[in-house]
């Protein structure tokens, strides 16, 4: 369970104004503004770690951090644009991955801790987490951490709810359990459906689980600091199916790299608010009530920040992918190819630099352009006078 970013209070805004002049409107307020641009009647959309890592990737994509920020359904609009994306899990898998779940925290804890490598555990305490909204669940949860911490005795946490402030908004995040040891470390566990097989999963998927167990250690440390005793350890345990079989193996992923990669990115959001405030007069996001056009011209409205790892991360990544080829721009080829063209930020004026056609003979892109076009010409010249020399016959 989670919540969207215009959860929790705000501050109202201020104004100032001459004396004697007419009082200016107020901008509403940030979740008021959020709501206005998701449109009355649909709820906000949760933002969990998954997509809160996926975004953490792209700090510099300011229409994802909004319609994230405001709740927005990206598939249902990404659907409305024209350029639907294929996610999500299929129902067969959603009912494994619960079953597979509930098998590793079965016996009140005792084959979690298993994983751990602790067969006696002695009594495992698995407190009642309920409570009323997600800021009495955050609350509850917290105290539950500090109760453990002090028992010094093992204690699993079945889904326990966090908090963690991004771009100036709280975001509620539920990771699969977290577990606190006798001497109070504190342990983030990510169970996944995917199969360990032969003592290995696959890479990609793993990456993608360790930016997500990452998001949840950032969140922990922010409970931990008002705990006394309390250390949140930086490498987490991922536990997976072994084998294609429901029996679970875990291995221990360090997720330090990962953590202090989204802590850096997540502080250089752009507040949502100031993201909302550069929006022109009437623009809105409401899929039930505004045509194509107008959803487009409102996307085209916020700056993006396309690459390719966007296709696996993001509902609306063909349709910013289809804006960039027809912008002929050079980040369609990835982020290390853009950073590596510096000035040059279209395809057209890539090539014409290659060709000796533009571009500053000085800048070191445009001479390493012009040397791989040597080189490839030479290449192909060689090539193809080796050819004919094999056989006179075929055409150069």
């Amino acid at each position: 369970m989670s919540a969207s970013l215009d959860s929790g209070p705000t501050p109202p805004p201020q104004t100032t104004r001459r004396p004697g002049a007419s009082p200016a409107p107020a901008k509403p307020r940030t979740p008021g503004r959020l709501a206005e641009l998701r449109g009355p009647g649909n709820p906000p959309r949760p933002l969990d770690a998954r997509a809160l890592a996926a975004l953490a990737a792209n700090p510099g994509c300011r229409r994802r951090a909004l319609l994230d920020g405001a709740g927005i359904d990206k598939s249902a609009l990404a659907a409305k644009l024209g350029s639907p994306a294929p996610f999500g899990q299929s129902q067969f898998a959603i009912v494994r991955g619960n079953s597979f779940e509930a098998k590793v925290k079965a016996d009140g804890g005792r084959e979690l801790l298993r994983l751990f490598g602790v067969e006696e555990p002695g009594e495992v305490s698995v407190p009642d987490l309920t409570a009323a909204g997600p800021s009495g669940r955050v609350a509850r949860t917290a105290l539950a951490l500090r109760e453990a911490t002090g028992a010094g005795t093992w204690t699993l946490l079945d889904h326990p709810l966090l908090a963690l402030e991004v771009a100036g908004s709280p975001v509620y995040l539920e990771p699969d359990a977290v577990v606190v040891r006798p001497d109070g470390v504190w342990t983030v566990v990510e169970i996944k459906s995917f199969p360990t097989v032969d003592g290995s999963a696959d890479a990609a998927k793993v990456g993608a689980a360790a930016r997500q167990a990452a998001v949840y250690v950032l969140a922990l440390e922010r409970v931990a600091a008002a705990a006394e005793g309390a250390r949140v350890a930086h490498s987490v345990l991922l536990v997976c199916p072994k084998d294609f079989s429901n029996v679970p193996t875990a291995s221990v992923v360090d997720v330090r790299k990962q953590r202090s990669v989204t802590r850096r990115q997540l502080a250089r959001l752009t507040r949502i608010d100031e993201i909302a405030d550069a929006l022109p007069e009437g623009v809105g996001f409401d899929v039930t009530e505004r045509s194509a056009e107008e959803l487009t011209a409102a996307v085209e409205s916020v700056p993006h920040q396309y690459a390719p790892e966007c296709l696996a991360s993001c509902e609306l990544a063909f349709h910013c992918r289809s804006r960039s080829r027809e912008a002929d721009a050079v980040e369609t080829l990835g982020r290390s190819v853009r950073g590596e063209l510096g000035g040059l930020t279209t395809v057209g004026a890539v090539l014409a630099a290659a060709r000796g056609e533009a571009g500053d003979p000085e800048d070191p892109a445009v001479a390493a352009l012009r040397r791989a076009r040597a080189l490839r010409a030479e290449a192909l010249a060689s090539a193809s006078a080796r050819a004919s020399r094999e056989d006179p016959e075929c055409p150069r």
